[in-house]
């Protein structure tokens, strides 16, 4: 064969190659090329670092690369959230709770990043909903909230903060149940809700399960309901719907996301793997032990829930005149 023939040849059959679409094994070692970072804007021993660190370690292994979780605490996480938003390294990833990308744009107006489009949404990683936890002097059931209305404005609530998903959520239960009207009192922690409900200065609050099973076990705390329906994470405490109070499913929640500049190999690589680790029996166990329901959901699932979240706390924020002072 002629020798320019032959070239000619060889040079279309390159180029043919290299517009066939890469194979599984090819993309898999097109990323990562470098440890990847798992920022968490919550200290080490918090719920979403614990629950960062258990996802981190399969994932890890799956796609052959370390994931270091770097805690950035502050401002309610909004410190790590913002620098996920402007990561560029396409190495940079989030876990982030609901007020990151549900509220925190109408409670900070400076907010410095977009929840709606400075993120690439992986996947919801585990829920947990919440218990309306009381003094154990007061009634159960229905009668709670009926003499909640005699009381007015003499009762308060504790949460987290202003803006907290503790606080959000009793000022959506209000608009639930007519003329329940307790004041809100913010502490710095719901270790620090429950001592005052113990001492008499709050009568209840919104408590995630894991901390608040222990004073509730010992009979010095009492029930009243959860958020939402049933949940195998607490299956002996009732629903705030058997006490009456309907539409209101508000839960907490974890989940993973990248800048918007996330590559598209990244992106189908990390939703390929990570399906498979939500649903890897130990990994959903050791979040169950953590007080976590594993979820996993593809990156509409999570933009879907977000925007519904988002809707309701807007409205809630709006009506109540909540602002961070």
């Amino acid at each position: 064969m002629h020798a320019t023939k032959r070239a000619l040849l060889i040079a279309c059959g390159l180029a043919a190659a290299a517009a066939l679409p890469l194979s599984a094994s090819a993309q898999n070692a097109a990323w990562p090329t470098k440890p990847i970072r798992l920022l968490v804007g919550f200290p080490g021993g918090s719920t979403p670092d614990i629950a960062a660190r258990t996802i981190a370690e399969p994932l890890s292994k799956a796609l052959g690369q370390p994931i270091v979780v770097d805690n950035k605490a502050g401002a309610s996480g909004n410190i790590a959230a913002d620098q996920v938003a402007k990561a560029n390294d396409d190495h940079t990833l989030g876990l982030v709770i609901n007020g990151n990308l549900t509220s925190s744009k109408m409670l900070y107006p400076k907010l410095p990043y977009d929840p709606v489009k400075d993120f690439t949404y992986l996947s919801l990683i585990a829920t947990a909903p919440l218990v309306l936890v009381a003094q154990n002097n007061l009634p159960s059931g229905t009668a709670f909230f009926d003499e909640g209305r005699k009381a007015g404005d003499k009762w308060n609530y504790g949460s987290v903060g202003i803006g907290s998903v503790g606080h959000l959520g009793m000022e959506l239960l209000k608009t639930r149940v007519p003329g329940f009207k307790p004041e809100h009192v913010p502490y710095q922690g719901n270790p620090q809700v429950i001592t005052a409900m113990l001492g008499d200065q709050v009568q209840m609050g919104l408590i995630p399960p894991g901390v608040a099973m222990p004073q509730i076990k010992a009979g010095k705390l009492k029930a009243i309901g959860l958020t939402g329906g049933r949940s195998a994470l607490v299956p002996e405490i009732p629903p705030l719907s058997d006490a009456g109070v309907k539409d209101f499913n508000l839960e907490v929640w974890v989940a993973l996301l990248g800048p918007a500049n996330l590559s598209k190999v990244a992106q189908a690589r990390i939703s390929r793997e990570l399906e498979a680790v939500m649903k890897n029996p130990d990994v959903r166990r050791k979040l169950f032990e953590q007080g976590w329901q594993a979820v996993g959901t593809s990156p509409d699932g999570m933009r879907t829930r977000v925007n519904e979240e988002a809707a309701i706390m807007t409205k809630i924020i709006s009506a109540r005149g909540i602002k961070l002072q």
